[in-house]
């Protein structure tokens, strides 16, 4: 118990890498006996949680090193120190015990913990009888780490942290503090380097950027009124139900009248209405994770388990996804597992080695973003991954994950030149350390948030995306098993298709007709959600509106028919903000959207559209509850190149069928035959070439009636109608056979031909 003098300079200067073996209250030869450094103190008194007097310390270095027995047991104390005047209190975390015990070290060394989020980082806690923070991190190749913050004067000789040689995670529990502290850690390399001041990777809530620093917070709200909103999700199968996204960036949609964000509760006050008001299913977020650079959008996360400071407190943001499944309405966040930016005070190189991510640069950088790509192959960064995932489920009541970049992970040579990547151990170009790790984050929230969606963005052919990723099943051809569980997938082809379509002249496009009718060749092999995303909007590639051609009319009738085609097209929906009133400006996250396009009546026709499709998509179980399966689509006309019409029948079992026309070029075409498989009255539901939408008004006076298996009817210009089956007879017509005493199937003098 007697340090020699290098030992006491080591533990002065913050430099001994195991300080909780020397300070702190321990047994000795006369009962309990402590030892604290107290800088600036000249007297230091030991005292019990409680404030019970324990015996006065004697100073034995003029640094501040104090010690001496304790009456009684080893136990956890605090100081009353006084010096120059003044007294103070001084809480020892030295005197603690751990907070980790050996099961959590069992799991994580196992990569299997699924409660870290519970574990590392800074949680508000009672132990050993004091209220405080516990802090726990992992940096295996740490020669020392010290915590740093606002209490501590940022110095990091104060409080080294307590080393777990097993994990290689270093915690430590200090007595006294609460919420709202600033900190970081600061971590001395294996070499003997002092890195940059890092954040914590689990940080539950962080500085306002620029600044960086993790913030010290309460458990988010544990008043949840949403029962009945993940009751019923969890009671559904999410393919056969509607699902409608409304894409959002937080920062965008709207501002204050200082163009500054809006905090979480403004925008629950205006985008939740809106969002019901328009029919929307659920609100995706763009990456919400804290993240230093306002142009990446949130895709360069620095803090995966903060919402961002831009929005205010954490506790807002539950707030929301309350306040959202009370209104009905879901909330998916988009996530980034794929890469992390290299900022100093992030991941990279967290403790002097390429820790979170690789170090060959084949493997560990990404090109195209100037990022790190995580190890997927190392058990703790998945485990870290995965976390995440359940973490967003559990804490914040997030009904989903769309997973960002997920072709970047799948591919080692992704973007990347012939000699700047290193194949597999079968010298394939497959990451099976990704399909690993996308596989086993997929089976961990479908096992514990039943209703949970996961959306994966891939836009190759890999095999089985939303093939249940069950621990046993049929191998690819390189051995391994290829599913990798996703709910859903973004229909990349469906949207470069149809908006390449769209973007040729009206007299042209029969000349392309198979844009349209290719995507159904593939349209059920997986779970598909049609997405016209925030990525179609921005770098030069215009707004939806712009992207449709002809002359102004022409643009919003081809929109508007657009989106009818869309939402009568097999797959979920999904949509970014302001392309639902066909906003004209690219969007920028720089500013909020062009509400005033409201002003005027095109851009009204637009949003009424889109009200109204989601409407009907959600009433009419023929447009939704096989979205992907092959029994809910049957095409009617798919070969019509000349006129570019397409025609198909969305149907469900027990309900009555939907027919789907569009006629995308500028004509009416009259007395067009339109093959229908029940006679009888069909009912127009939806026409986009409706006066109220814009339009002009060419239509079939609300209804079609099919006779001998097919109907006459209009085609508006560019315009998209719905037609459902009644299941009622033409009863102008049976009374008019009754009349002259003809037969069914028999015409009468006057009768058009069907």
């Amino acid at each position: 118990m007697n340090p020699d003098q290098d030992a006491i300079s080591a533990l002065i200067e913050g430099r001994h890498s195991d300080p909780f073996s020397l300070l702190g209250v321990h047994r000795g030869p006369l009962g309990a006996f402590a030892r604290v450094i107290v800088p600036g103190a000249q007297r230091v008194e030991a005292q019990s949680l409680s404030g019970m007097p324990l015996g006065v310390l004697e100073q034995v270095d003029g640094r501040g090193l104090f010690e001496g027995t304790l009456d009684g047991a080893p136990q956890p104390v605090r100081y009353r120190a006084s010096g120059h005047g003044h007294d103070w209190l001084v809480h020892d975390p030295y005197s603690f015990g751990p907070v980790l015990g050996p099961i959590d070290d069992h799991l994580i060394g196992q990569g299997s913990h699924l409660r870290l989020f519970d574990k590392l980082g800074a949680h508000l806690i009672e132990h050993e009888g004091a209220q405080g923070v516990h802090f726990a991190v992992w940096a295996p190749h740490a020669r020392t780490v010290a915590l740093v913050g606002d209490f501590n004067h940022w110095d990091g000789a104060r409080h080294v942290m307590r080393r777990r040689a097993d994990t290689g995670i270093w915690e430590i529990f200090m007595p006294a503090l609460g919420a709202g502290h600033a900190y970081k850690f600061r971590i001395v390399g294996e070499d003997g380097t002092l890195l940059p001041l890092k954040a914590d990777p689990f940080a539950l809530a962080s500085e306002l950027r620029p600044a960086t620093a993790s913030i010290t917070a309460h458990p988010v709200k544990i008043d949840w009124r949403d029962e009945a909103h993940i009751k019923h999700w969890a009671s559904v199968d999410p393919r056969r139900v509607p699902i409608s996204i409304y894409e959002v960036h937080p920062g965008s949609w709207q501002r204050d009248d200082d163009d500054w964000f809006l905090t979480w509760d403004a925008l629950a006050d205006r985008l939740i209405p809106y969002v019901v008001d328009m029919g929307f299913t659920h609100i995706e977020f763009l990456p919400i994770s804290e993240h230093p650079y306002d142009p990446s959008w949130g895709y360069q996360t620095t803090g995966l388990y903060a919402p961002s400071a831009r929005f205010g407190d954490a506790e807002g943001f539950a707030r929301f996804v309350d306040g959202a499944h009370r209104a009905g309405v879901g909330v998916i966040l988009d996530w980034v597992p794929a890469h992390f930016p290299t900022d100093a005070h992030g991941l990279a190189r967290f403790d002097g080695t390429a820790l979170y991510e690789h170090e060959d640069p084949r493997l560990g950088f990404h090109p195209d973003w100037n990022t790190a790509i995580y190890n997927f192959g190392r058990r703790e960064v998945a485990a870290f991954l995965v976390n995440n995932a359940l973490f967003w489920a559990e804490r914040y009541h997030v009904d989903g994950l769309r997973v960002d970049a997920v072709a970047s992970m799948l591919y080692r040579d992704y973007s990347r030149e012939g000699g700047d990547w290193l194949p597999n151990d079968q010298g394939g170009r497959e990451n099976w350390e990704a399909v690993d790790f996308l596989r086993a984050m997929n089976r961990a929230v479908h096992a514990t948030h039943p209703g949970f969606l996961t959306i994966a963005e891939e836009a190759t052919s890999w095999p089985g995306a939303t093939t249940p990723a069950y621990e046993v099943e049929a191998p690819s051809p390189a051995g391994r098993p290829s599913a990798l569980g996703f709910g859903f997938k973004w229909n990349m082809g469906f949207m470069h298709d149809t908006l390449r379509y769209l973007g040729r002249a009206a007299e042209h496009r029969k000349y392309h007709h198979d844009d349209i009718t290719f995507g159904l060749m593939y349209a059920f092999d997986e779970n598909f959600v049609l997405a016209l995303s925030h990525d179609e909007v921005v770098h030069g590639k215009a707004s939806l509106i712009h992207k449709m051609s002809g002359d102004d009319w022409q643009k919003f009738a081809t929109l508007r028919a657009y989106y009818a085609m869309m939402w009568a097209y097999p797959g979920k929906k999904s949509l970014f903000m302001g392309q639902e009133f066909a906003q004209r400006r690219e969007w920028s996250e720089e500013r909020a959207l062009d509400w005033d396009m409201l002003d005027y009546a095109p851009h009204r026709g637009i949003r009424d559209v889109v009200r109204d499709l989601n409407r009907t998509y959600r009433e009419k179980p023929a447009l939704h509850a096989r979205d992907c399966e092959p029994e809910g689509f049957e095409w009617l006309i798919v070969d019509d190149a000349e006129n570019s019409v397409f025609a198909w029948l969305r149907k469900a079992p027990g309900e009555h069928p939907v027919a789907v026309i569009a006629n995308m070029t500028p004509h009416v075409h009259e007395n067009y035959r339109v093959p229908l498989p029940h006679d009888g009255i069909w009912a127009e539901i939806v026409n986009t070439d409706a006066i109220e939408y814009g339009g002009s008004g060419v239509g079939n006076m609300g209804r079609v009636v099919a006779r001998d298996g097919a109907a006459t009817m209009v085609l508006p210009p560019l315009a998209t109608v719905m037609l459902e089956w009644t299941g009622k007879k033409d009863t102008a017509r049976a009374a008019v056979r009754a009349a002259s005493g003809k037969g069914t199937g028999q015409k009468t003098k006057g009768e058009k031909a069907a």
